[in-house]
């Protein structure tokens, strides 16, 4: 019989189909490593595009704060300016007022008594001063009740003023000065 040997035949063939899955393996493993750096590549692109993004945006919020608190500024700075215009205008509306005031008040002020002393404090009047008697002090407050300019007339004290005479004395009194309408003014 011939002696015929398909060993080393197998053995190559074998030898050949380990080497071709080798290959395919290594092509495998080359295609999934493009495959990874082709992601990587893909993703850090997308955050570098995102981070650029972010800091656009980052730097439109800062200006537009910077805004806002200029905004706010020159808000607060309008309203100073109205509160400044209110009070003056408040005070060219007032001011003929103190000339009414002391008008008024010689015009309420009986004969025999005269004042020390005369305090404003808002819209109220405090008034020291001396009477030649307690009927001069009651007269004042009927006037004071009476007068269309003051209201709410309150004696605090009456004390003897025995330097100005025997029935003389010294009295603390205060009143509101309330301004009449237009229509009774006239």
């Amino acid at each position: 019989m011939s002696n015929i040997n398909l060993l080393p035949w197998r053995e190559e063939r074998r030898h050949q189909i380990q080497q071709q899955f080798l290959a395919g393996l290594a092509a495998v493993v080359v295609l999934a490593g493009l495959i990874v750096l082709l992601t990587m590549s893909v993703v850090n692109r997308a955050i570098s595009n995102q981070e650029s993004r972010n800091a656009y945006l980052q730097g439109h919020i800062t200006q537009i704060n910077k805004e806002v608190a200029e905004i706010r500024d020159l808000e607060t700075r309008r309203q100073q300016l109205l509160d400044r215009m209110n009070i003056i205008q408040s005070l060219q509306g007032t001011r003929p007022l103190i000339v009414r005031v002391f008008d008024e008040m010689v015009r309420t002020l009986p004969d025999g008594l005269f004042f020390t002393s005369v305090v404003r404090a808002g819209d109220r009047i405090s008034v020291e001063g001396i009477a030649e008697s307690n009927n001069r002090v009651s007269s004042l407050m009927r006037k004071l009740d009476a007068s269309t300019w003051f209201s709410e007339p309150n004696l605090t004290a009456v004390k003897a003023a025995e330097e100005y005479g025997e029935q003389a004395s010294n009295f603390t009194l205060s009143f509101r000065i309330s301004a009449p309408s237009p229509a009774n003014d006239e």
